[in-house]
């Protein structure tokens, strides 16, 4: 049997309808990861969880700053982040995820492990592109910039064909113009 994570949800030990639970999320959680997309941070997650007789709804309440490196500069920087989230765990015939925020367990499940949640959630708040505050603001100023097409397939100098089209039922949806 797996050791019990301070970072699982023990289902047995839940004895009110309404509970919360408050975790630290340091470098020492990161470390738990194969592949940490994050290497170090300092978060706290708050989880408020309300248990009914068919389903347990958990509410993810995660804050603080984690510590990315620049795609730009590799300079490294704190990116503050602040989610909420939901999840929602049904009991059934047997253990499988439903959907993104849907899990189904079964009834005599002891313990929800977390840590992969709460990880997965940080991961989808961190910004596509990482970059430094202070590059942040270049691209902001010029929401309007036109983007410039760097290659093409195509000669510029040649206009597309559109006098014939590939397929004659389209000319005459073409003429209802």
């Amino acid at each position: 049997m797996k050791k019990e994570s301070i970072y699982d949800l023990n289902l047995a030990r839940l004895t009110q309808p309404a509970q919360r639970l408050e975790f630290e999320l340091g470098p020492e959680f990161f470390a738990l990861f194969e592949t940490p997309i994050v290497a170090d941070g300092h978060l706290k997650a708050a989880v408020d969880v309300l248990k009914t007789e068919r389903l347990l709804t958990l509410n993810f309440h995660i804050a603080g700053t984690v510590r990315l490196t620049c795609d730009r500069s590799l300079d490294e920087f704190d990116q503050p982040l602040d989610l909420h989230e939901q999840l929602l765990v049904r009991f059934g015939d047997e253990a499988k995820e439903l959907n993104d925020d849907v899990l189904q367990i079964t009834p005599d499940t002891q313990v929800l492990p977390l840590a992969q949640h709460l990880y997965d959630y940080i991961g989808l708040a961190l910004p596509m592109k990482k970059l430094h505050p202070r590059f942040q603001n270049e691209e902001d100023d010029n929401p309007d910039a036109k983007t410039t097409l760097i290659f093409s397939t195509r000669d510029h100098d040649e206009a597309p064909d559109n006098d014939e089209p590939a397929d004659p039922r389209w000319a005459a949806l073409r003429n209802l113009n």
